[in-house]
């Protein structure tokens, strides 16, 4: 039998489910300024999230990723879970090397993730990712969207500003969507950035805005020096190019100089 015999291939890391006490879901893929990733990844490391299934899609962009070690694997979604007797919740964390290039496959994948998190008793979705506004700042904003009221006065209370039209893409939107018509309540936080650099302080922002929901304290140590280095890239970029209004083809010369590599060859 094909290991791709459907578009989705969930493949757990043991045979032993654990049991989780009313856990929350967290999401952050891949995207603009790749926002949601480094916050969910970070947050994932300092908590020590334990690996519970690799996600597979042949929606998947076809090639394989190179760890430090010159060992490859096939692209996938990871999915992560912490029990933390600190917290009132456990969680469920998802970070992954892309997302579908399929729009039909976003929503099929998007199907199996509610699925698996329903199965653990998840009642809440929270995506992370960015909001675009093609200008360098120092001090993003935290902008949200929920998917009912009790979400919305959530958001609210934490001082996030809330979107009242446009759309969400990707597997931040799907994720909320199919959620609320499995009766999850789901909220989206998502960070200002430019769009153009990778944006390590739109990932802080975004995840201080997180922890103080779900009542978390972690370490930013690392993510804050990174957040720094965003800030150094910014002030060089404008710099060179001494006006902030500059065009799109002059920020993205200076830009394919300066951005760090991310770990993709094609």
């Amino acid at each position: 039998m094909s290991f791709f015999e459907s578009d989705i291939k969930a493949v757990y890391s043991s045979k032993k489910v654990p049991k989780l006490r009313s856990p929350i879901l967290v999401c952050g893929f891949p995207g603009s300024g790749y926002v949601g990733k480094l916050a969910i990844d970070h947050i994932i490391e300092e908590l020590e999230g334990i690996q519970l299934a690799d996600i597979y899609s042949t929606s998947f962009p076809p090639q394989v990723i190179i760890n430090n070690t010159g060992i490859v694997d096939l692209m996938k979604n990871i999915l992560y879970y912490v029990k933390d007797s600190r917290a009132k919740h456990d969680f469920l964390f998802l970070t992954g090397d892309a997302q579908p290039v399929s729009s039909k496959v976003e929503y099929l994948l998007g199907e199996e993730i509610i699925k698996i998190a329903k199965n653990f008793g998840v009642t809440q979705v929270i995506t992370l990712g960015a909001y675009i506004t093609g200008m360098f700042v120092e001090t993003p904003r935290v902008f949200g969207v929920a998917t009912d009221d009790d979400g919305l006065k959530l958001l609210n209370s934490y001082g996030i500003s809330k979107i009242d039209n446009g759309s969400i893409s990707g597997m931040n939107g799907i994720l909320l969507g199919i959620g609320k018509m499995n009766n999850l309540n789901g909220i989206s936080l998502l960070g200002e950035t430019s769009g153009y650099v990778i944006d390590a302080n739109a990932s802080k922002y975004i995840l201080m805005k997180l922890l103080s929901i779900i009542d978390l304290d972690i370490d930013l140590g690392d993510l804050e020096k990174k957040a720094e280095d965003t800030i150094m890239l910014i002030k060089s970029i404008e710099r060179r190019i001494g006006d902030k209004n500059a065009s799109s083809d002059e920020v993205q010369h200076m830009v394919q100089k300066k951005q760090p590599e991310i770990g993709y060859i094609s």
